[in-house]
Parts: structure tokens; sequence; C-alpha cells
């Protein structure tokens, strides 16, 4: 659109444009009444800027022409003169003001908010053939106001269309128009101009303006006006003179094929392609006279695209609606009721897609708190004090040495769980599990510890406290080098814990920052945890050697959302996300709770394949089968559930570290309960509605009756002309006095 420029006789307009663009940012002079505030463009003529009415605070248009560089000012008046000709017009850009003794000259117009018509479909392409239609029609109006007051614009295309705020197209620039008694020719812009009119001895015609807009229309629908292309536009340019540009423009339209890109237009009709091609016809003999009957036919097209619906809905449409009623009435229920569950499925995905979005970045935020809390854990100096106290004791050296054996082990169980050192270092990590859980009563949100305990830098565990005080600590003196909260790695290194004992000594490195486990069962408890695990430092500096580790573990049940938003119907379950023996098995389950089944271990039992995550994943219309309804008291969790997945991330470490899967699973009878409600609704006022159907037939047929009686239709959307738009006789117009300035020869 924007290789759209206006054809002139000479190119001094492209040095003065080159000039204007080199001129400052403020404005030629100060208008008296107004302010001007922002250039808005450049021409050949001058500048045109954006300002404020000062009296009302209107935006308006100031136009200034620059003085200096040889422009014909009785050509440029004319374009005033024709603007006051059609001041009253509301289809076109309104003259507010003339400051034609300024130095330079201006006037002033309104400001038509939503720019040009080229500046719309330079952003949105071409139209749609409703949008378009509407455009051309009340372009084509104004165009008639505009030659029943004798003014023939001659240089119509998209960039002097200006659309205001409720997106009406205005006439603007009529800096090319004629009146229609004067002979000197005027030429327009390539490929919007009428064949004929690119000739330098043309004299202006009302056929012009009918191809301008015949081709305004197959722009707005195409996205280019009618016959442009790169061989032709590189042909006219490579013309040495104007002349011959004319010449190769005009042999261009006659030796091209008849344009057909505006047929394939999706939802164009037959009598829409008719009003294009007819103003578009190269020859004026076959072109619509003028732009009267260019309305004649969109008047035709209205009328016709009203009547035959009507005729449809009056002697087809009652037979039709009782066969489809009677044959496919139960049909396009059964349909409607399975789209209906479809399209409340997805918004229910949808739904179940952000709570376990929440539910993770909810485990992640808690995941964080642990991470402190450990921190802050190993950093007390009481702590520090009595984990020394154990650890350099006779009885640890024992366990340690390299030839300890788990029978070893158990025979010294007794004696090291009695150790009194041993016991203060236990009644120290009792008192600060108390401390945690005294917080939990007052404030749910509050962190839940299943545990915590103490390693040394070897994996010896030396003291553990519970949730549960009465808790006896088996773990006590056995070696948990093998667990990933002691190494750091991603899964244990072993799985046979008395056969670890029994391999004597293992060279594993302790952690050597805050460390987030995998997901293990307790020795002690048989419950599904995980351990958030950090370095116990030799006097409590980073820097010095790693003397043990503190762990804190947490039940995967205990974590603040799934025991703050668990309903029968919907609720959220954890699956351990780690690829390897575990991978898919489902760590925490609301059953679980109840049932206490992880005790036994058999949370084991339950898994969500490698495969069904990916279809949960990839496909919203996924019904999931929960595998924990196979388990003894999983009876009401039979049936279809609408899943989503989300991965826990872990708030420290490479951003794709995941360990855990939210799975947020809702069930899908709930989920669409409205629907079927609504459903039985429909049967019930089914009867009712055939009734309503019958006697709203009989009314239509009644109304059709009466509406093709009349010679004409009432609703014509305001296409016929009113008296505003009545020709005024060129004689009884003034023109405005042309300043006295030198110019240059007409076009």
């Amino acid at each position: 659109m924007t290789t759209d420029r206006t054809q002139h006789q000479s190119t001094e307009e492209e040095r003065q444009a080159r000039e204007l663009s080199l001129k400052t940012t403020r404005p030629p002079v100060d208008v008296p009444g107004y302010d001007a505030q922002r250039l808005l463009g450049r021409g050949a003529y001058g500048e045109v800027w954006v300002g404020i009415d000062q009296n009302t605070g209107r935006q308006v248009a100031i136009k200034f022409f620059a003085h200096h560089s040889g422009v014909d000012w009785t050509l440029l008046s004319r374009e005033v003169e024709k603007l006051v000709y059609l001041s009253t017009d509301r289809y076109v850009v309104q003259l507010l003001d003339v400051g034609w003794d300024s130095d330079p000259p201006y006037y002033v117009m309104e400001f038509i908010e939503k720019g040009s018509l080229e500046e719309l479909l330079r952003q949105t392409g071409p139209l749609p053939v409703a949008e378009a239609a509407d455009i051309f029609t009340e372009v084509a109006i104004g165009l008639m106001h505009a030659h029943g007051k004798g003014v023939l614009h001659c240089d119509l295309k998209p960039a002097n269309i200006l659309l205001d705020q409720d997106n009406k197209p205005r006439l603007a620039d009529f800096g090319q128009s004629r009146l229609s008694h004067e002979q000197s020719p005027s030429l327009g812009t390539l490929f919007y101009m009428a064949p004929e009119q690119a000739d330098l001895t043309a004299m202006p015609d009302a056929q012009w303006d009918v191809y301008a807009l015949g081709a305004i229309l197959y722009c707005m629908l195409t996205g280019a006006p009618p016959y442009r292309s790169e061989q032709h536009v590189k042909g006219i340019e490579a013309a040495p003179n104007l002349e011959a540009r004319l010449a190769r423009y005009k042999s261009a339209i006659a030796t091209a094929p008849v344009p057909t890109d505006h047929r394939r237009v999706a939802g164009m009709d037959r009598a829409l392609i008719e009003v294009v091609d007819r103003c578009l016809a190269v020859s004026p003999d076959r072109r619509f006279p003028n732009v009267q009957a260019v309305i004649d036919a969109l008047n035709s097209r209205e009328i016709a695209k009203v009547r035959r619906p009507l005729m449809f809905l009056g002697f087809v449409g009652p037979m039709l609606l009782f066969v489809v009623m009677a044959l496919f009435g139960l049909r396009g229920y059964d349909d409607a009721m399975k789209e209906s569950e479809v399209f409340v499925m997805l918004k229910a995905r949808e739904s179940n897609d952000f709570a376990a979005q929440f539910a993770a970045s909810s485990i992640e935020g808690e995941i964080r708190r642990y991470f402190r809390a450990a921190r802050n854990e190993a950093e007390q100096p009481k702590l520090h004090e009595l984990f020394v106290a154990v650890d350099e004791s006779d009885l640890v050296r024992q366990l340690n040495h390299p030839t300890a054996t788990s029978k070893d082990i158990e025979q010294s169980w007794p004696a090291f769980y009695k150790d009194p050192e041993r016991e203060q270092l236990h009644a120290y990590l009792q008192q600060r599990v108390n401390s945690y859980f005294e917080r939990l009563t007052k404030e749910p949100s509050e962190l839940k510890l299943a545990s915590i305990f103490v390693v040394d830098k070897l994996g010896r565990m030396l003291a553990a406290a519970y949730d549960d005080p009465n808790t006896v600590n088996r773990s006590a003196g056995w070696n948990y080098s093998y667990r990933t909260y002691f190494h750091g790695g991603a899964a244990d290194l072993s799985d046979d814990h008395h056969a670890w004992q029994d391999e004597g000594p293992h060279d594993v490195q302790p952690i050597m920052d805050t460390h987030f486990s995998a997901a293990f069962q307790s020795t002690t408890t048989g419950i599904w945890k995980v351990a958030v695990s950090t370095p116990i430092f030799a006097n409590n500096d980073p820097k010095s050697e790693v003397i043990g580790v503190l762990a804190i573990t947490v039940n995967l049940g205990d974590f603040a959302y799934l025991r703050t938003n668990s309903h029968p119907d919907r609720f959220a379950v954890l699956i351990d996300g780690r690829r390897g023996p575990n991978y898919g098995v489902i760590l925490q389950h609301p059953l679980f709770d109840q049932r206490r089944a992880t005790r036994t271990g058999e949370a084991s039992h339950f898994y969500v394949g490698d495969e069904e995550l990916l279809r949960i994943r990839s496909d919203a219309n996924y019904r999931y089968l929960d595998p924990v309804a196979q388990a003894d008291g999983g009876e009401h969790l039979q049936g279809d559930w609408i899943p989503a997945t989300e991965w826990v991330r872990l708030p420290e470490g490479p951003e794709d570290q995941k360990q855990m899967i939210v799975l947020v699973q809702e069930r899908y009878t709930k989920a669409i309960e409205p629907v079927r409600s609504l459903g039985s609704k429909l049967k019930r006022e089914g009867i009712w509605a055939l009734v309503g159907v019958i006697a709203v037939v009989l009314v239509l047929w009644y109304v059709v009756v009466r509406v093709l009686s009349e010679p004409r239709l009432a609703a014509r959307r305001g296409l016929a002309t009113n008296g505003s738009s009545q020709p005024t006789p060129v004689q009884n117009l003034t023109t405005l006095p042309v300043p006295n300035h030198r110019g240059r020869d007409e076009a």
C-alpha cells in the first residue's frame, strides 16, 4: 500500500519533499487559536500537524503549504474551495479554518482519529467481505453527495479515505479534485486511476471515480489494487518521463487479464462480484455510468439478500424444520450433550492444570522453607556441642570400625541407644521437633516435620527425633551412607540395608550443600518420605571439613497443600518422577492416609506408567483410571477422572532438576453434573418447545406473506439518498479568492 502515490506532471515535488524532510520538527508558523503539537506527515506541498483547538480542546489537523517551492496557489486553493462546497457533508473531512494571509498559508481541518483505510489494510490485511462492503457503500454514498454538488474527487484511494471513531469512512484530500464543469485534466494514483484518466488531455469524468471505487473495494478484499504486479510496476517506473509512464500504465491495463482474485474470496456473493467487475471495466461503455448506478446495484443486492432468506424461511424452512425435528431431534440432543460434556471436561482440565501448577508451586515454596530450616538447625551451637560429644565417643568408634558387621551393630544397639551423651543429643533433637509442632498447632500452614536426625561423616546414624515422641529409633547406630540424603546422588546405592553394613567400609563422601533427597520408605515407619539434608561443618565454618549431616524428613502427605486441599471428588497425589526402578510409583494418595497402607509398603504396588503420564500431558480429553481404586477400600475411587500433571522442581540446582510429579484428579461425573442436569431439563421442555415451534412457523408464514407483498423493502440500511444530498448548482457556489503566488502547470 505504501507505493500508491498520486501521479504528477513533473518530479519537482520529489525535490520539494526532500527539502521539507530536512526542516525542524517545529511547525512553520504559529496558528492563532490552535496549538500545533506533533508532526503527522510531510509531502510535496508542505506538512500536516496535529493540533488542539485552544477554545474547545478538540483535536484538529493543520496543513501548512510551503510557499517558496514554486507551488501553484490557484491549484492549491481549489482544494479548500471543494471542501467549502462539501462543508455540511458528514462523509467528507470538514474544513474548520483557513489562513491564506499567513506565511506560509495553512488550513485547519477536523482530525480523524483512526487514520486512513490504507493504514487499516496495512495492519490487518484484506477485510472480511461484510466489512469491506459496508465501507464501500459508505464511500459510494459520500462520493455521490460530492458529485451531486459538482465535485469530482479524481484521486480516490485508501490513503484518501479516513476512518472516524465509529469506523465510518470520510473522504479526504481533494487536491486533485475538479468541478464537473472544469476541463483541465487531473491525474490520480497508479492502479486506482481509470485508464482513460491517464491522459494529459483527458477531461474529468464521474466514471473516473467509479473506477477508483471498484479498485478500492478490490483492494479491501484481496489486499492489493487490481492489475498491480512487480512486472507492471517496474515497467512503469522505468519510463523516462510522465507521458511515457501514463502510456505504459494504460497499455498494462488494456493488455492484462481481467482481475479475478476477488472472486475467490470467502463469503463473496455473485452480486458483489458483478459490482466489482462493472466498476473495473476497462471500457467506460461497460462501466457504471455514475456513482448513483453503483448505489442502485448495491440496493438491489441488499434487497436480494433480505428476500432470499425470507423466501427460504417462509416456504422451505417449515418443511425442513419438521423433518429435522422428527428425524434428528434426539440425535441433535445427544450430540449437543456430548459436545457440552467435552467442553465442560476441557474447562475442568484447564482448571486442573492451574491447580496442578499451583500445587507444584506451593510444594516448591514449602521445600524452600525446609531448606532454610535445615540450614538453621545445622548451624545451632548447641547441636554442634552435643553432636561432637557423641561423634567422638568410644561406642561410635567401635561401630565405625572397618570390621563391624550388621550383627555387631545389633548387639551394640542397646548400649548405644542408652548412652547418656547420645540421649542428650536425642533429647535436643526431640525438643526441636516439638517446637515445630507447637507452631503448627497455631498456624496450619507451618512446616510439619516427620523427624530430624543426624549422621556422622561416614553415614552412621547418631540420633533421631520423630513427630511421635514414643517412636523408638531402630535406626540408631546403623550406617546410611547409601541413602541419597547423605551422598546427594539421584538414587540409593543399595536396596539391602543389612547387606550394606556387611560389605565393610564404603568410600562415600557426604554432601557439601543442602540437598533434597529422592523419595524413600522409612525403615522405622514404612512411610514414604523425602529428606532435606545439609552438611554439618566443623566449628560451624563452611570452609572447614564436613563432620556430619543433618536431615529433616517430611512425610509426603504432610505438605501443606496436600493437607488442606483434599476433597473426595478432587484431590492431588504425588508420583515418583525419577528415572529408575520406582519411576511412576504413587508416593502419596489420600487413601494411604486413611488406611495407613504405606506403613506396610503397599504403596509400591500402585504406579502410573510412562505412557499414561505422556497421554495425560498431551491429550486434554484423556480420562484417567486411578490405580489405587484396586486397593481394599478404594471402591469409591473407581470410574473416570479428569487428570492434570505438573513437575515439582527443586528450589536449588539445575532448572530441569525434577523429583516428583503432582497429579490433580477430578471426578468426571462430578465435573459434568451441571450438563447432565441441564439435559434432563431440556428433555422435559422438548414437548413444549415443539408446540412453540408450530406457533412460530404460523407467525413466520404471516410475516413472509406480508413482507413479500410490499413493492419495496423498508429496511434499506440508509442507502437511498436524502434531501441533504440533492445536487447544488455550481453557479450558486462562491469560489475562494486565490492568493497571488507563483505556480506550476495544472495537471
